[in-house]
């Protein structure tokens, strides 16, 4: 038997490893279904806290495992990662994450009698207010330490605040300030008049001699004095600011200096990677269609595509008839966007007839998102429309599919989400736009005028 002296030790002990060397105490951290589904490697990123998973989010983990959405590739993960977590061990039970350097994982089973019970406060069928009775009675058996609920669900997290539990987004990746998020162009003031000159005369000059700070590898640049302008090009490589003129591309002209910009960054051999951002009405989608197929004949073929948001766990397989009839709705706009570049030409006309032929013969296809995962994409244009729909790791699974000569377009608004547990700052458009800026294989370009019609601009600017 330990003597006093011993216990009391122990006592100590435990207390102080409660403690971490910053001085704060451990948090609990308890995680919400929606958070593993947005990065089933979440868990990790907790530090030396603990963290506890209600029963009910294995069960709604379970409902979610099958199909061929990401968020069911995430389920399946997490399952898989806490399978090999085990190894004969019962999860009832606080266990070591990761040595000393992370927390305690524990599954919380249904709990007994508490001071709230969210299922009489709220209703007693969803599973939301199980996790947060799981969170309510972690917090009751648990009073020297912090309980926190993390969500991606905004109304999970406002109902956990009103039963007086601390609640939290999951906060890994997110840009927290949007109005320093990279643009792609700069517009300088008071150029000397003889470097513009220059620019136009040469068609480049060495970046050194503009005295621009903190330029940025493929980074747009609109150069003024007075009434005198021209648009530019960064060439990281080079050390060169280099001249951009306004191309046609299958018919579509460049409207504005940020159209001209996008077409610039798609037509050019060096870039890879693409991103286009900006709101309804700015032409990303127009613009990366009609610039593919200018390139056509450089690659095998164009794949233009956008991810289905599901309803509930249903993919396009619940809905009824054939794969066309399934997914027509959904790719509808990119249909819109290949008709008015047909409308453009003559319905005679060569250049119309061979996007016909391109379609027939496969050589452009307009497909879900769904069947492109897992491919390997070779001498490829694929185009990724409504990006902002994607999280961080479905952006980073479709980029490393690239093979040899491809070059991969995003396009989308970050503020137009249309999933329940993204939003502008979490997004996956966002996050590579701002990870990804600099990068030699990497452009981008923010849209904002509109140029779909004035009465669209009207809507955009003042409801």
């Amino acid at each position: 038997m330990p003597t006093a002296g011993v216990k009391e030790r122990k006592k100590r002990h435990g207390a102080a490893s409660n403690v971490l060397k910053s001085g704060t105490l451990k948090k609990i951290f308890v995680l919400d279904t929606s958070v593993i589904l947005y990065d089933h490697r979440s868990i990790m990123e907790f530090d030396e806290h603990d963290i506890a998973i209600p029963i009910q989010v294995l069960e709604e983990l379970d409902n979610f495992k099958k199909g061929n959405d990401h968020i069911n590739f995430e389920a399946r993960e997490f399952i898989r990662f806490l399978d090999q977590k085990l190894k004969g061990d019962y999860l009832n039970d606080w266990l070591p994450l990761n040595g000393r350097s992370k927390g305690r994982l524990k599954v919380i089973m249904t709990p007994g009698r508490m001071r709230l019970n969210a299922e009489e406060i709220f209703d007693s069928r969803k599973f939301d207010h199980k996790i947060l009775n799981a969170a309510l009675a972690l917090q009751d058996e648990m009073p020297g330490k912090k309980v926190v609920l993390v969500s991606k669900d905004v109304a999970l997290r406002l109902k956990a605040k009103s039963l007086h539990l601390h609640a939290e987004d999951f906060e890994t990746g997110k840009i927290k300030d949007l109005s320093k998020l990279y643009t792609g162009r700069r517009e300088i003031q008071k150029v000397r008049s003889t470097l513009i000159d220059k620019i136009f005369e040469n068609g480049e000059i060495e970046a050194e001699k503009l005295k621009i700070p903190d330029l940025i590898d493929n980074e747009f640049l609109i150069l003024k004095n007075g009434k005198k302008s021209v648009l530019a090009w960064y060439q990281g490589s080079s050390g060169k600011v280099i001249r951009i003129e306004r191309h046609q591309v299958y018919g579509v002209k460049a409207r504005n200096a940020e159209q001209a910009f996008a077409i610039h960054a798609i037509l050019n051999p060096e870039v890879n990677l693409v991103s286009i951002q900006g709101v309804a009405g700015t032409g990303k989608t127009l613009l990366a269609l009609a610039a593919a197929l200018e390139q056509r004949r450089n690659f095998h073929q164009i794949y233009v595509t956008r991810p289905i948001v599901p309803l509930s766990n249903k993919d396009i397989g619940y809905l009824p008839g054939d794969i066309k009839s399934k997914i027509n709705p959904y790719m509808e706009p990119l249909w819109d966007n290949l008709k008015y570049i047909k409308s453009q030409f003559k319905e005679n006309d060569k250049a119309a007839r061979a996007i016909e032929q391109m379609i027939e013969s496969e050589k452009i296809q307009i497909t879900p998102l769904t069947y492109i995962r897992g491919r390997s994409m070779s001498n490829v244009i694929f185009i990724v429309d409504e990006a902002q729909n994607l999280t961080p790791h479905e952006i980073k699974t479709i980029i490393t599919r690239a093979g040899e000569n491809t070059k991969i377009i995003f396009t989308g608004d970050i503020r137009q989400i249309d999933t329940p547990y993204l939003d502008s700052h979490s997004n996956g458009l966002t996050t590579m736009i701002e990870k990804l800026k600099g990068k030699h294989l990497f452009a981008h370009i923010t849209l904002e005028k509109g140029e779909r019609s004035e009465l669209a601009n009207l809507a955009n600017e003042l409801l």
